[in-house]
């Protein structure tokens, strides 16, 4: 088998986990019933294996089971939540409020609600990628209808303070929405006493499988109300039409559940390596850490340098490691990020980034062989 590099780019996507298929895979072939059909015993398999998933979820972020409607993924999630409320709550405003540094999947939606009326304030971020607090409070308005801000960074692995927004956001009667895409099975999430009202969620940023998600929708104190963004069926309450995916919903329902049970000890054991590989790229003249130092996802490293040419180290890397520029979701556009833009780097450093994402599977003979090979890399980058 050819040399395959060592996979550092985690906060794109993760490899289906060995439990994980092992409990999708009876789903695929025994139990293949529609989980709607509920007049015989396949459909009955089938619909017990979502609702041990929707359980699995709903405990992984202490929600209730009918506040879980599955949905294609953590994009599907997003526009569901903001197009969603922005329709089903017209007549009370259409003020949004999001963050500079938000997901596209995030980002383009307001833009699209924008072309139909509605105001969108994006909020900037401070040179550690966190929001001020007080900007948020003072861009609130009696109109505002939605706040949508992200638990942790796609591409900086910044965490925000999401109790704090929720805290404002309940104390105004202003709905919170948070993509949890990369947070869920890597930080503690309380839905409850983190006053989120609206929570997306995708199964293969934590070594589930590609295509499902899920968005949380709160029943009460408030209960959110929402217009569909799929109709058909009127699967998930109507919220979410079209046939549930199975072994998709069972794969990411065991996947969350595996990674609760882990992520204690296993965000300790990542932050030390990102530590470790920190202090590697250290010793590179004129390198700069993206993002908070310490408020970050235990996984997650983004280092800007100078000097380089991003596209080009990215290149010299192979076949030894593989990692991104960024968010992959954006990777076919040669633009700077937007997300590295906005901590106030230039283009030439957002053009420069490198965004290294750990996993279950990195060791630190991994880490200490990559931080050589970005060293050596860098200075031969630098002389050409």
């Amino acid at each position: 088998m050819p040399h395959r590099p060592i996979y550092l780019d985690c906060n794109a996507t993760t490899p289906v986990a060995p439990q994980v298929l092992a409990a999708m895979l009876p789903f695929f072939t025994d139990y293949f019933g529609n989980p709607s059909s509920l007049n015989h015993s396949y459909g009955w398999e089938a619909e017990a294996g979502v609702t041990k998933a929707r359980a699995q979820l709903a405990a992984a972020i202490n929600a209730e089971p009918e506040e879980i409607i599955f949905t294609s993924g953590a994009t599907e999630s997003n526009n569901l939540a903001i197009k969603g409320v922005a329709e089903a709550y017209l007549a009370t405003g259409k003020h949004i409020v999001t963050v500079a540094t938000e997901h596209n999947a995030v980002l383009d939606p307001c833009r699209y609600l924008e072309t139909l009326g509605f105001s969108v304030t994006y909020l900037p971020v401070r040179a550690d990628g966190l929001i001020d607090l007080q900007q948020l409070s003072q861009a609130l308005r009696s109109e505002t209808i939605l706040v949508s801000v992200m638990m942790a960074n796609n591409e900086i692995g910044v965490i925000q303070p999401i109790a704090e927004i929720g805290q404002m956001c309940g104390d105004r009667n202003i709905l919170f929405h948070t993509d949890a895409a990369q947070a869920l099975g890597k930080l503690p999430i309380d839905v409850q006493a983190m006053n989120i009202h609206l929570l997306s969620m995708t199964a293969h940023k934590l070594y589930g499988p590609k295509g499902i998600g899920a968005l949380y929708v709160r029943r009460r104190n408030p209960r959110v109300q929402l217009a569909p963004q799929l109709h058909g069926g009127g699967q998930e309450k109507g919220l979410r039409s079209g046939t549930l995916y199975t072994p998709q919903i069972v794969g990411f329902g065991a996947a969350t559940a595996l990674a609760i049970s882990e992520q204690s000890v296993e965000g300790e054991r990542l932050r030390g390596l990102r530590d470790r590989l920190w202090h590697h790229l250290g010793k590179i003249p004129s390198i700069h850490l993206n993002g908070h130092p310490t408020q970050r996802l235990p996984n997650n490293l983004n280092v800007s340098i100078e000097g380089v040419n991003g596209a080009a180290l990215l290149s010299m890397l192979q076949p030894d490691v593989a990692l991104s520029s960024g968010s992959a979701c954006s990777s076919a556009n040669l633009a700077p990020s937007h997300v590295i833009k906005a901590l106030g780097r230039s283009d030439e450093l957002a053009s420069a980034t490198l965004r290294f994402g750990l996993g279950r599977e990195t060791t630190q003979t991994e880490i200490d062989h990559v931080g050589e090979i970005v060293v050596r890399a860098v200075r031969m980058a630098r002389k050409a």
